[in-house]
């Protein structure tokens, strides 16, 4: 008999489930599933396999993820990141080469080789992981060479892991003016908890995935005790605090990444959403 578990965390059908929950549901079949990785910019997840479903969340670039069962075009998986259970096209998956470096600028482009003046060949968003074979330079521009073909400006990537520093306000402050999208994890559109995710992402920080989630993430502050870093909750949202009194949110009103005082945030949410829910101090 199934128990009480969240279906975006725990991978689980009457006809298949994740090995990991052997003894905790039913199911016909378990399996522990084959390692992919994400081979194109973002692929979009979503609770059903079917492309006229909202997406739930997204994959990047280099991104790893179990694969559960794969019909019909398409892939039951779960995200190695943080854990997410969905469907994508099973096209966007494979296992190209390790890879050695992630981009840690909101935005790059992949360069066919290493000029500038070229026609990119892709986009890539913060926390794409991507394989270097070697560097280039042109006109004193530096480039990484890719093991798949192409170049990125050297100095928007790092080697895997290493973080952009110790703050996650100032790396979610690049994403400021980025379009809102639901569901959305990367810097060509982000929702305002995948903005509070990816931040902590690149400063060697795990946080979970929706709003929900992150609502019982840290420590339980009051409003008064508000700095930066902390984060306030309404229901279905949350927001990244500035400092004291200036809170940074991807949100539905501007369509955007945008910074708004937090008492007139709170008065113009309130009609819909009512007062905030808590207050939390993550790190």
């Amino acid at each position: 008999m199934t128990i009480n578990l969240d279906r975006r965390l725990h991978a689980f059908r009457p006809d298949l489930a994740d090995a990991a929950l052997e003894g905790q549901v039913e199911a016909a079949r378990f399996v522990a599933g084959e390692p992919a990785r994400i081979i194109v910019p973002v692929a979009p997840l979503r609770p059903a396999p079917d492309l006229a479903r909202g997406i739930d969340t997204e994959l990047l670039m280099g991104e790893t993820v179990r694969v559960f069962d794969r019909a019909g075009g398409f892939a039951w998986v779960k995200a190695d990141q943080d854990g997410y259970v969905g469907y994508l096209p099973e096209t966007l998956l494979g296992l190209p080469q390790e890879p050695t470096h992630w981009v840690t600028v909101p935005r790059t482009f992949v360069y066919p080789q290493a000029e500038l003046r070229q026609v990119p060949m892709a986009a890539l968003s913060m926390g794409s992981r991507i394989t270097v074979t070697g560097e280039a330079e042109t006109r004193g521009t530096r480039y990484c060479l890719l093991a798949d073909g192409g170049a990125v400006i050297a100095r928007h990537c790092r080697p895997v892991g290493e973080v952009v520093g110790a703050d996650y306000v100032s790396v979610a402050q690049t994403f400021a003016e980025t379009p809102y999208l639901w569901g959305g994890r990367s810097g060509f559109g982000i929702d305002c908890s995948g903005l509070v995710q990816l931040s902590m992402m690149m400063v060697g920080k795990a946080a979970p995935r929706d709003s929900d989630m992150q609502a019982g993430f840290g420590t339980e502050i009051a409003r008064e005790e508000l700095r930066r870093g902390d984060l306030v909750f309404w229901k279905g949202h949350v927001g990244i605090m500035e400092n004291e009194e200036t809170l940074l949110h991807a949100n539905g009103h501007t369509m955007s990444v945008a910074r708004e005082n937090l008492d007139a945030a709170i008065e113009r949410i309130g009609w819909l959403y009512d007062r905030p829910t808590g207050y939390r101090r993550p790190l």
